[in-house]
């Protein structure tokens, strides 16, 4: 098991989800017994991301990216554990995920992810699509975003994050991973949002997707057509409008 475990989470204006995924770390931590720290690289929030994160014992780091890959690198900056989670702002992991991600680190991985499964209600589209996709990506050996694990080690001698593209960072990782050693993924889920999926339809996902398809490579290196991730964000139509953030209990 590793001495300490970090647990690095990127967040632009995250206030409203940021408290049930920190604690959501917090419980699977305790339930394993780990020595571990919880760091928030906040990329920029105009809102109240970087107080409620230090309310719930976070370490903090801010930095003005707004880049994804550039943000998670942040964090691993800051950061002192031998073993890396990256945990999405508006993700859930629990402690059935984090054990299976230190046995399988036990068994020889150098890193790894988890299935993936969206939260609340989605569209009946998205429903279909996600019940082909997520399992084929899995298949392929590949993670989401959402939840991603490394040791240290490997992580550096793969290079971080690659900073220069907008999307797709965690792709590159795995596949830059994979050449140092055995990157696993997991049976257990994170659970993570599923606004994007609420707030976008199905048709204007496809545009998107078809869009940086035809652009190739060259397609996530810049954040031009790539607004679901870098534009305004949408208010999702399973969350209230105005609900606030609750960091109490």
């Amino acid at each position: 098991m590793p001495g300490l475990v970090s647990f690095i989470i990127p967040a632009y204006n995250e206030e409203a989800l940021l408290p049930r995924c920190v604690r959501s770390i917090q419980t699977a931590a305790a339930k394993n017994e780990l020595a571990y720290e919880v760091l928030v690289a906040d990329d920029a929030s105009d809102d109240r991301t970087t107080e409620i994160a230090k309310a719930l014992g976070c370490k903090v780091v801010t930095k003005h990216n707004r880049q994804i890959a550039a943000t998670r690198n942040t964090g691993v900056a800051a950061s002192k554990g031998d073993l890396l989670i990256f945990v999405d702002a508006d993700s859930q992991v629990d402690g059935t995920l984090v054990g299976q991600t230190l046995r399988a680190i036990d068994a020889g991985a150098i890193g790894g992810g988890a299935h993936c499964k969206f939260d609340g209600q989605l569209p009946r589209w998205a429903r279909v699509v996600g019940g082909v996709f997520l399992p084929l990506y899995a298949l392929a050996g590949l993670t989401p975003g959402a939840y991603i694990f490394a040791v240290r080690q490997a992580f550096e001698a793969a290079g971080g994050f690659n900073e220069r593209v907008f999307g797709g960072e965690e792709v590159l990782l795995a596949r830059a991973l994979k050449r140092q050693g055995r990157f696993t993924i997991v049976r257990a889920a994170v659970i993570t949002s599923g606004r994007k999926l609420r707030a976008y339809t199905g048709r204007e996902i496809l545009s998107i997707m078809l869009r940086l398809a035809r652009g190739g490579p060259k397609g996530i290196r810049t954040r031009d057509g790539m607004d679901m991730w870098y534009g305004p964000r949408r208010q999702d139509p399973g969350c209230p409008e105005g609900q606030q953030p609750d960091i109490n209990h």
